[in-house]
């Protein structure tokens, strides 16, 4: 359960069952605000199973393991580009179940609001509060040596989970307590405002990774990465006597894609490929530890022209 696999598998299983209860525990006290507990649970849960799939992809993909070959043959350029997309969507199927939720909510409060079973509603935030609080714990610690975005993402997933039902705890034990008092009128109005407050909340939380789910699929290159590439190309330029170099820098979800190009003067004494060779490896050990998650190209060539934002490059 340390590996990024089996804290997703662990989090899908333990998600189907608090969506399912989340589901039943809704429908029997009639609360809108735990039937959307339960969708949303859901809703993380398929996206988590697909999460998984794409964690899966990658893996497969970098292993040097002979059941990954047919994985390298039909998609050289690996799988990367998925995580960003997956990551993405499921901010935005999160916010958008969130906004729905919410919609409900007000329509609710200006029909007049919903009565509901308040010892049932307890009982099922009890039982979804010991469960979600244990699951945020535990993913959170495992990321701690795993460091996946999606493990992340799950954590994030987890705590809204956990927020919003001790928010529906305490709404509940509200309700329940006012019964007979003079403040019993409120009582059909506490499932969509709690419910319209914690959506309110949640919305903005899956934004982050929305955008940058978007820049890694847009390609847009991170400073500080592009910062460390240009530094460490300077010094091999300044090193070797090369005229200058390019440097091209992507982040797609775990990846960090790499692309340098070495202007070297047409006057330079001829040099064996071992030589060029050499030269890569102490780019490459320079720009930091090899990774199956980097993608580095690194070339040298005479005329600037091939390495001024052309896809192909010819290496000495």
């Amino acid at each position: 359960m340390q590996s990024e696999q089996g804290v997703l598998r662990l989090s899908i299983a333990v998600t189907f069952v608090v969506a399912g209860i989340g589901i039943a525990f809704g429908l029997i006290s009639g609360s809108f605000a735990i039937v959307f507990d339960g969708v949303y649970a859901l809703t993380d849960a398929i996206m988590t199973v697909l999460a998984l799939l794409v964690a899966r992809l990658i893996a497969s993909s970098t292993s040097e393991e002979p059941d990954s070959n047919w994985l390298v043959k039909h998609f050289t350029m690996g799988f990367w580009h998925l995580e960003p997309m997956v990551l993405g969507l499921n901010g935005i199927m999160l916010s958008g179940a969130a906004i729905y939720a919410f919609i409900n909510a007000i329509g609710s409060i200006v029909q007049g609001g919903r009565h509901l079973e308040f010892d049932n509603a307890i009982i099922y935030t009890v039982i979804t509060l010991v469960m979600t609080v244990t699951m945020a714990t535990y993913a959170h610690r495992a990321n701690r040596s795993i460091g996946s975005d999606f493990v992340a993402l799950d954590v994030k997933s987890w705590v809204m989970s956990s927020a919003m039902t001790a928010a529906l705890f305490v709404a509940f034990v509200f309700g329940y307590f006012i019964q007979g008092t003079e403040l019993a009128w409120l009582s059909p109005y506490i499932d969509p405002v709690v419910l319209a407050a914690i959506c309110v909340i949640i919305i903005p939380i899956p934004l982050g990774t929305i955008r940058q789910a978007l820049a890694d699929i847009l390609l847009v290159t991170p400073a500080d990465l592009k910062e460390h590439v240009d530094h460490v190309a300077q010094d091999f330029v300044d090193r070797y006597g090369f005229l200058s170099y390019r440097a091209y820098v992507a982040r797609v979800g775990r990846g960090r894609q790499i692309e340098l190009y070495f202007i070297v003067p047409h006057d330079r004494p001829a040099t064996r490929l071992e030589e060029w060779d050499r030269i890569r490896n102490e780019v490459s050990t320079a720009l930091g530890p090899d990774s199956p998650d980097r993608w580095l190209t690194i070339a040298f060539t005479t005329d600037p022209e091939w390495a001024d934002g052309v896809s192909v490059a010819a290496e000495a």
